[in-house]
């Protein structure tokens, strides 16, 4: 037996604060959202005149950096990537179509060195959704750091 950290509802909700801010400082309408270790979702905010689409897109960025344990641009680069046909990736994507994403946008959440959850954004352009992705996992590492899990 041994002990597990989960993300909760009140540790998700200062990063969705923190990645709507930079969003809107950014100028970008974004869909985020925050999945815990098994890649349920906790939270998720749409922002106001974000795509429809962007909910699905999000929920499967937060659900693979969750799940794999590493940020989903990461699958385009080596040694991973590119995601064509016999790269890990893209057989990947192809066993779990529509909730395993393989570009910019998802961000494993991390604490005491293990994964606890994941954050997917979706909307804004490649580099966008990592500067909001690092404000919203900064928010993270400030929150757990001013309320350490019991």
């Amino acid at each position: 037996m041994h002990s597990v950290f989960r993300i909760t509802l009140d540790d998700a909700l200062p990063v969705l604060a923190a990645a709507r801010a930079k969003a809107e400082e950014l100028g970008v309408k974004q869909t985020l959202c925050v999945v815990d270790d098994g890649g349920n979702v906790v939270a998720l905010h749409r922002l106001p005149g974000a795509r429809l689409t962007g909910v699905d897109i999000a929920i499967a960025k937060a659900f693979t950096a969750a799940g794999h344990e590493r940020a989903t641009h990461l699958f385009n680069e080596p040694p991973n990537g590119p995601a064509l046909p016999g790269n890990e990736a893209f057989g990947i994507s192809h066993m779990l179509p529509g909730k395993f994403a393989i570009f910019v946008g998802g961000f494993p959440i991390e604490y005491d060195g293990a994964i606890v959850g994941g954050l997917g954004v979706s909307g804004g352009t490649g580099a966008q959704d990592k500067a909001v992705g690092a404000a919203g996992l900064a928010a993270f590492a400030e929150h757990v750091a001013a309320n350490p899990p019991s």
